[in-house]
C-alpha cells in the first residue's frame, strides 16, 4: 500500500510558452521537466504517481512519462469538463484539479505544477512533513523571490505571509519584473525584498481536504460572480481553511533555485542548468 503520493497537475496546455510544456525536452537524452520532478519524489521516499491530464493527452502521455516510471505506483486522472456553464472553455482551476482525484488518493499527498522545477530538497521537507501528518496538518515548500524569476517577462506569484513558520496569508501579484518589483497598474512599480518567501503551488495535504474541496467548490459555483472565467485555486482553498481555523499549514522555505518555462525563451537556460546537474551524476539512470 501506498505510504504518500505525489499528484501532479499537468493538464494546462502553456499559452505564453506556445505549447505543451510537459512534453518539451529539455535535456540531452529526451527527459522533460516532469521526468526530474518524478525522480526526485522517488528519490525522498514518494511511492505512488497520480498525473491530473486531459483526456485526449493520455496515450501520448502514457507512452513518453507515465511507462518509464519503474519504482512507483503510477494513476491518471482526467479532470473533468462536464457541468461548464455555457461559454466556458476550461476547467474550473487547481483546487478542483485535486477534488477530481479523491478516489485515486487515500494517503498524505504533495501536489506540484508538472511544468516546474522544485530540486530534491523541496520533496525531501515535503515527504518528511507528510509522513507523519494527521487531518489538517498541512504543509508548502516555498522560495525566495529571486530564485524564482525569469529575464523573459513578467511572472505572477503568490506572495507568502508566514507567522512562527506557519502560512497566514498569500497575495497574489500577477505582474512581477527580474528587477524584483510589481505593478498593479501598468505604471507603478513597487520593490520587493530579494527573500520575499512565494508559493510556487507546491502543498502537502492529507485525504481529509477532499471533503472540505467538495464542499467549498459546491459554494464557488453558488457564489462565482463570474462563471466564465472565475477559477477555483488551491490558495483560496487553503485560506478559507486557516482563516477558519481548522488548518495549520507548515512553510518549509526552499533555498535551491526553481526552474519552470513560463516563456518559450526559458527553455535554453532549463536545457542549460538541468544537462549540467545530469553531467554532475545528480540524476543517474535518468
Amino acid at each position: 500500500m501506498s505510504k504518500t503520493t505525489l499528484l501532479a497537475l499537468a493538464a494546462g496546455m502553456g499559452s505564453r510558452f506556445g505549447g505543451l510544456k510537459q512534453m518539451t525536452p529539455v535535456a540531452g537524452n529526451n527527459s522533460v521537466l516532469l521526468d526530474f520532478s518524478v525522480y526526485d519524489a522517488i528519490a525522498s521516499g514518494f511511492d505512488k504517481i497520480v498525473f491530473v491530464i486531459k483526456e485526449e493527452m493520455y496515450h501520448d502521455f502514457k507512452e513518453m512519462i507515465g511507462d518509464r516510471i519503474k519504482n512507483a505506483e503510477v494513476d491518471y486522472v482526467f479532470q473533468e469538463m462536464d457541468s461548464l456553464p455555457e461559454g466556458r472553455v476550461k476547467p474550473w482551476g487547481t483546487a478542483h484539479a485535486v477534488l477530481c482525484c479523491r478516489d485515486k488518493i487515500d494517503t498524505p499527498f504533495a501536489i506540484i505544477n508538472a511544468d516546474d522545477y522544485y530540486g530534491r530538497h523541496a520533496y525531501q521537507d515535503i515527504h518528511e512533513h507528510l509522513l507523519n501528518a494527521k487531518d489538517f496538518d498541512f504543509a508548502m515548500v516555498a522560495f525566495d523571490l529571486k530564485n524564482t524569476l525569469t529575464d523573459n517577462g513578467t511572472v505572477a506569484r503568490g506572495v507568502c505571509e508566514v507567522e512562527n513558520g506557519y502560512l497566514k496569508h498569500v497575495t497574489e501579484r500577477t505582474k512581477i519584473n527580474s528587477k524584483l518589483q510589481y505593478t498593479e497598474d501598468e505604471e507603478t512599480w513597487i520593490d520587493l525584498p530579494d527573500d520575499t518567501v512565494v508559493s510556487m503551488n507546491l502543498w502537502g495535504f492529507t485525504p481529509a481536504i477532499f471533503d472540505v474541496l467538495e464542499e467549498q467548490f459546491a459554494d464557488f459555483l453558488k457564489n462565482t460572480p463570474n462563471p466564465l472565467k472565475d477559477e477555483f485555486f488551491i490558495p483560496l482553498s487553503v485560506e478559507q481553511l486557516i482563516d477558519s481555523g481548522k488548518a495549520k499549514v507548515k512553510v518549509y522555505n526552499c533555498r535551491d533555485k526553481w526552474y519552470g518555462m513560463t516563456y518559450s525563451d526559458d527553455l535554453p537556460v532549463v536545457k542549460q542548468a538541468l544537462n549540467q546537474m545530469i553531467q554532475e551524476g545528480y540524476y543517474r539512470g535518468l
